[in-house]
Parts: structure tokens; C-alpha cells; sequence
């Protein structure tokens, strides 16, 4: 495991208005003096010098207008997705959003009305549901299969929730928050019959995309042949470059009729994106951007690597191994406590923040979701924390 001053540094982001350290105390009863932030989905590395240095660019021209020429940018997103992903977009199916919770309450909105269904498959990042619901519609949960620590598509068992519960449209989330699967091909090819057969909207969100670890292979949705009709892609550099306060993100539509109206909806509500969010995407996608991540995902793996290894040293807690995103996913049913207990001994007596399991739908009632996207030596504190709070079972 290399050290890397880029990301080895621990850097205090308290009383920064950072609501990943600022507000763990109130949220979760973790203290702010000695606690440790591993909640929301941030990194606590600052992003490549490129995205950096085109911000500080803008502060020194002094001039904060509305931003014109958007052609650059397009092209700074084509050029990522194609080096990085092998994929090819149209420039004229780029939609720019602030962010992709954002961009999901558009898709909600835009593909489906209110009270009907959107199929989520469970553990699943939980602003999905807290933006259906909001929208006056219903989630449908459709809870993932598990074979040991490895989670899998029961599409049998999926039929017949949809075919009773009723539905208009899916989320994917590729690759999977919070249990980091990457999904093969064969299971994107079953996603994607299972949306025809129940002629669901497919919105992709593949905001994770960049982030994932030697052994495995992201493919994009929009790969799979069959569904240009009803496949809808979300994007954005925010996670991959920590750049989430800027807030961007695009919805990418193929289909001309899809594309219409999914513009109708951005003019109906006024829509324009942030241009600090657009100068920072083009030099984050970029190849100095592109050599960052490479770094970063070096230094990542090394952490979970580390993390894995503190959690199997611990009776009764096991880690999901991780194909993508910097998201453990910890699982205590082997303790034998509540979820009461084994939270209390994380935050009372470990003095960790992390994520509840509760939140992300059925299926996480037992597990917590700690972010590895911190310094090393957090890592390492953390999984002494942890064990320490355990003890007993050792």
C-alpha cells in the first residue's frame, strides 16, 4: 500500500460548512472534536490540481456571468466517456443538471405520474426513494439476492412484485450503491428485459462509474442493445472528482422522442447549469484528470483492502467485498444484536459516523456503510475503533 501525500493528507474540514464532519454530531450523535465522518458520500481529498486551477482561473478573470459556448464542454464529456467507457454520446443528448438527485426528480417527473410505481432494487442509495416520494408516486422495492456477501438480480421474485404492485419506471443503480457490485453484461442484458417486459422507463445512474477496481469492468447501460426507447443515462464527475458542492450533473437521452420531452421538462422549469460546475467539469475530464483517477483508485483499493481486513479480524461483522465505489457496506447479523445495540457500539463507544443501513430500503436493516475515501490513517483508526467497540466478541 503507497503512500501518496495527495491523499495521505488530513486535512480539517470542520467548521468549513462541510456537512460531512459540520453535521455529524447533530445527525448522529457523533462528537466533532474527536469523531470520525464516515457518512455522506465525500471524499476528503481535495480534487486534481487541473479542476482546481480552473476555478482559481475564474475567481482571477472577476468576472461571475452567465456561461455561453457550451460546445466544449459537450465535447469534454464525449471525449471522457469515450476514452473511459468506450462509449459514444451525442453532443445534442447532453441535458445538464444540478446533480443527479436532481436529475432523477426530472426523470420522475418527465417518465411517470403521480402515484405510480418506480421500481428500486434494494439496498439502493436512498435519495431514489426520497425524490419518488416527494413526487406523490410510490417505490416499488425489488430487494437484490444475496449468495454469501455477494449481491445478484432475483428477477423471478421481481416479476411478481411488479406484476401485482404495478409500475412505470425503474432506477438502476450502476454500479450499485450501497453494496458496490459492478454488474456483468449478462446481468444488464436481464435489467434490460426485465424493463421490456414490464415496460418500464429505464433510468441509468452511473455516477460511480469511474470508481471502480482492478478485476472488474464497468459497461454502460447504453451498451446493451434493445432499449434505446426507453433507456435514460445519468452521469456526472462530481463523485469521481469530489466536486459535489458544485452540484452538476447530466442526464444523457438518445432517443429523439425521449430527448423531446425531456427538454420540454428543462424549459418548463427554467433550467440552466452553474458555470463554475462547467469549467470544473471540463478540466476534470481531461487527461491530467483522467491520470488523477487513476491515482486515486490505486489509493482507494489500498484502503479497502485495509478495511477488509480490520472488519474479518472482528467475530460476527463481514464486509461486502467491493467491485466499485469507496462505500463498505458492513453487515452485523452475525453479532446476534439489534440494530440498536450494534449502532450505539459504532457511535457511542467506536465515535464513528456512519451511514444507516435502514435508509437504503429492504435488505439493509443489518448493515451500516462506512466511506473509505478518507486519509489511511482514518482507515486504519477507524477499524481500531471498531474493534475495540467489539471486544467482547473476541
Amino acid at each position: 500500500m503507497n503512500a501518496d501525500p495527495r491523499f495521505d493528507q488530513i486535512i480539517d474540514r470542520r467548521g468549513s460548512h462541510c456537512v460531512k464532519w459540520d453535521m455529524m454530531e447533530q445527525i448522529y450523535g457523533v462528537p466533532g472534536d474527536d469523531g470520525l465522518a464516515m457518512w455522506v458520500a465525500d471524499m476528503d481529498f481535495r480534487p486534481p490540481a487541473c479542476v482546481l486551477q480552473a476555478l482559481q482561473d475564474q475567481v482571477d478573470h472577476g468576472f461571475i456571468g452567465y456561461f455561453g459556448n457550451d460546445g466544449p464542454y459537450r465535447e469534454a464529456i464525449r471525449w471522457w466517456m469515450q476514452e473511459r467507457h468506450g462509449w459514444n454520446v451525442e453532443a445534442g443528448a447532453i441535458f445538464t443538471t444540478h446533480g443527479l438527485v436532481n436529475g432523477t426528480a426530472m426523470c420522475v417527473e418527465t417518465w411517470s405520474e403521480p402515484g405510480d410505481g418506480v421500481v428500486l432494487f434494494t439496498p439502493v442509495y436512498h435519495a431514489f426513494a426520497r425524490v419518488i416520494k416527494a413526487n406523490d408516486r410510490h417505490v416499488v422495492e425489488c430487494e437484490l439476492a444475496r449468495e454469501s456477501t455477494r449481491y445478484v438480480p432475483d428477477f423471478d421474485s421481481w416479476d411478481e412484485i411488479v406484476a401485482r404492485e404495478g409500475a412505470t419506471m425503474m432506477i438502476l443503480c450502476s454500479p450499485h450503491n450501497p453494496n458496490g457490485r459492478v454488474w456483468t453484461r449478462e446481468e444488464l442484458d436481464g435489467f434490460a428485459a426485465f424493463a421490456k417486459r414490464h415496460d418500464l422507463t429505464l433510468v441509468a445512474d452511473e455516477i460511480h462509474h469511474d470508481l471502480v477496481y482492478p478485476g472488474s469492468r464497468h459497461i454502460p447501460m447504453a451498451d446493451v442493445d434493445g432499449i434505446e426507447d426507453r433507456l435514460v443515462m445519468m452521469t456526472a464527475p462530481t463523485k469521481t472528482f469530489n466536486i459535489a458542492g458544485t452540484h452538476s450533473g447530466n442526464v444523457i437521452v438518445q432517443d429523439d422522442k425521449l430527448r423531446a420531452q425531456f427538454a420540454k421538462r428543462m424549459s418548463a422549469l427554467g433550467m440552466s447549469p452553474n458555470s463554475f460546475g462547467l469549467f470544473m467539469t471540463m478540466a476534470a475530464y481531461s487527461p491530467e484528470g483522467a491520470a488523477w483517477v487513476d491515482d486515486l483508485m490505486t489509493y482507494l483499493d489500498g484502503n479497502r483492502r485495509l478495511f477488509d481486513e480490520g472488519i474479518a479480524a472482528i467475530p460476527g461483522l463481514r464486509s461486502t467485498p467491493l467491485e466499485a465505489t469507496y462505500l463498505g457496506w458492513v453487515d452485523f447479523t452475525d453479532t446476534g444484536m439489534s440494530r440498536q445495540e450494534f449502532t450505539a457500539r459504532v457511535e457511542k463507544d467506536a465515535r464513528i459516523a456512519a451511514s444507516h443501513g435502514t435508509t437504503f430500503g429492504k435488505g439493509g436493516e443489518n448493515f451500516l456503510r462506512f466511506n473509505l475515501a478518507t486519509p489511511r490513517a482514518n482507515v486504519m483508526a477507524a477499524t481500531e475503533r471498531l474493534r475495540a467497540a467489539f471486544s467482547d466478541l473476541q
